[in-house]
């Protein structure tokens, strides 16, 4: 009883090495944001996700708005970002939705380039480039590779919660990838988001600080007590417009 308690500690004790090891060995730097990242897989698996996705979150949201005039526009606009910045030559292949849901405000992305908004939030927006603010922040999390970030976070810890059942008795592995994982952003891919997108925004001649009124926006559409469906994948809109602003003047300055 003894030696099989110690045999199952060792392997325990080997899968959460193997563990470490991985993520030691995934580490890279982001050449997009110079930020350092753990990620697992690489941009052609992010685009199949991506793609895999797509279908079943335009469902969620009534499916695709039915004028295709409005699409065009939100494509011209999402192309023109792309066209004229870094995103043109990464490996990601952008596309952008305009989703039917006249009650939702929210926008998003799927790693690959999937980019989703609805038209609960395009309805609001006040003109093109407060339109481009929305669409280069999630280009900003497509370049960010945030879910890519987060799928390799998640497989870390379902291995090292593998290795504690194994040697101990504890823990339990997750479950396949959720849109939690996809879509669960915290604030500091937020901001790295907001920031990118400012520079898109300057990139193809748009006034980044249209991004502000966007964030007023969502202020105002949140009232006095009701949290809109944006912040559940975006925090308090109040809490960016600092960070949006350094990044105005950080690449004005540079420019």
């Amino acid at each position: 009883m003894r030696n099989s308690w110690k045999i199952r500690l060792a392997i325990g004790a080997l899968i959460v090495g193997f563990a470490l090891f991985k993520k030691c060995a995934n580490t890279q730097e982001n050449p997009y944001t110079g930020t350092s990242q753990v990620i697992s897989m690489d941009p052609a698996e992010e685009i199949a996700i991506g793609l895999n996705h797509a279908p079943q979150m335009a469902q969620e949201y009534g499916g695709l708005y039915q004028d295709q005039q409005l699409q065009n526009y939100v494509d011209m606009v999402g192309e023109k970002l792309v066209n004229n910045s870094m995103a043109r030559n990464s490996p990601y292949q952008y596309d952008f939705h305009l989703l039917a849901d006249p009650n939702t405000i929210n926008a998003f992305a799927l790693p690959g380039g999937q980019i989703f908004i609805t038209y609960a939030l395009y309805s609001k927006l006040e003109n093109e480039d407060q339109l481009a603010g929305v669409l280069g922040h999630e280009i900003g999390h497509v370049l960010g590779r945030h879910s890519a970030e987060r799928i390799a976070s998640s497989e870390f810890w379902q291995t090292i919660s593998m290795g504690a059942e194994v040697g101990g008795g504890m823990g339990g592995a997750a479950g396949s990838i959720g849109q939690n994982i996809l879509m669960g952003n915290g604030r500091g891919d937020e901001l790295e988001s907001d920031d990118l997108g400012v520079l898109l925004m300057i990139n193809s001649d748009y006034e980044p600080r249209e991004m502000i009124g966007v964030m007023q926006i969502l202020k105002a559409a949140s009232g006095p007590s009701r949290v809109p469906e944006f912040q559940s994948t975006h925090p308090d809109p109040e809490n960016r417009i600092e960070q949006i602003e350094a990044s105005i003047e950080k690449y004005k300055e540079a420019s």
